[in-house]
């Protein structure tokens, strides 16, 4: 009897057990009150707790990437390493032209327009220089170490971006055109730079000193570029202005999209190709009034390879 009533007692909670949680899922014997605020939709108008709080979907949230790249827009410049005077054991001054039209020069050349957070490097100079940020300086063409007597204005800047031409148009009359200088007609570069050794650090220390884009000169009679006519300087441009700006902009690396340098970084790591036209002389003069074509590119290659040995005979082994 006693295991009887025990089986019935353990059967009774068994069931009782079952029922309760039928109860419970069941909504018909559930209170009214609270199926209804478990089972209410929100409201399309109903507005958030916290306004202020950005949307799954909001524009803030989306990144155009795996991870949000944000080192190169907060970089600063490094400033160049003091060199005193005492230690300049020897100097030269060197000038070379980079022709962004090489393969390895192209990330300086591309995009012809800016696409993104990419821009050429052209189209920084002259926003800097629009935007009064960057001072510019008269070129003078006999003169290349005269980089930063003549100051120019932001007139004569514009207007060294700018020409006006004219054309004949379908009735036969003569209408002005006003061409810009765009990325897409700078053609190259010329560096002004001193190369140092000094003897505190042991090392032969380039240090670029003005930059000058050079754009194609225009045949008037066909209006094209004329390749065998003389590249047109623009104007100087001091390089320690344009480093700020430059540090921050990043530039196409054509091996890891995961690895984007900057401007500032392609001229402090030497990553660019170059040819020398002169080399701080006694006559004062340019390597073009004496050697021409080929002559002058060997003649540029053998004050490389002189240079190269300097820093090497500084050395005893």
């Amino acid at each position: 009897m006693k295991t009887l009533a025990k089986i019935s007692g353990a059967s009774f909670l068994v069931f009782f057990g079952l029922e309760f949680s039928f109860a419970q899922m069941n909504p018909n014997n559930a209170n009214p009150n609270q199926v209804q605020v478990q089972t209410q939709a929100p409201s399309q108008n109903q507005t958030p707790n916290n306004p202020s709080q950005p949307s799954v979907l909001s524009p803030s949230n989306i990144i155009d990437g795996a991870y949000k790249q944000e080192h190169n827009p907060y970089r600063r410049v490094v400033p160049p390493a003091t060199i005193r005077e005492a230690d300049a054991m020897w100097q030269t001054r060197i000038w070379r032209v980079i022709d962004v039209r090489e393969k390895i020069n192209q990330q300086l050349y591309y995009p012809e327009q800016a696409n993104g957070n990419r821009i050429s490097l052209f189209q920084i100079l002259k926003d800097g220089l629009l935007g009064g940020e960057v001072t510019a300086y008269g070129f003078d063409p006999v003169d290349l170490d005269d980089c930063y007597k003549i100051r120019m204005t932001k007139t004569e800047v514009e207007k060294n971006l700018s020409s006006i031409d004219t054309v004949q148009d379908e009735n036969g009359n003569m209408v002005p055109v006003k061409n810009e200088v765009v990325s897409a007609s700078v053609k190259g570069y010329m560096i002004k730079e001193d190369w140092i050794f000094e003897k505190q650090r042991s090392v032969l220390d380039p240090r670029i000193l003005f930059l000058c884009p050079r754009i194609q000169n225009i045949n008037k009679n066909t209006g094209k570029e004329d390749p065998n006519g003389e590249p047109i300087s623009l104007f100087w441009i001091y390089f320690q202005d344009i480093r700020p700006i430059m540090a921050k902009t990043p530039v196409f690396n054509q091996q890891n999209d995961a690895e984007r340098r900057t401007f500032d970084d392609i001229f402090y790591k030497r990553q660019f190709s170059s040819y020398i036209i002169q080399q701080s002389n006694v006559y004062d003069r340019a390597m073009s009034a004496y050697v021409k074509g080929l002559d002058a590119l060997l003649e540029g290659e053998k004050i490389h390879n002189n240079i190269a040995g300097i820093e090497h005979d500084m050395w005893q082994y």
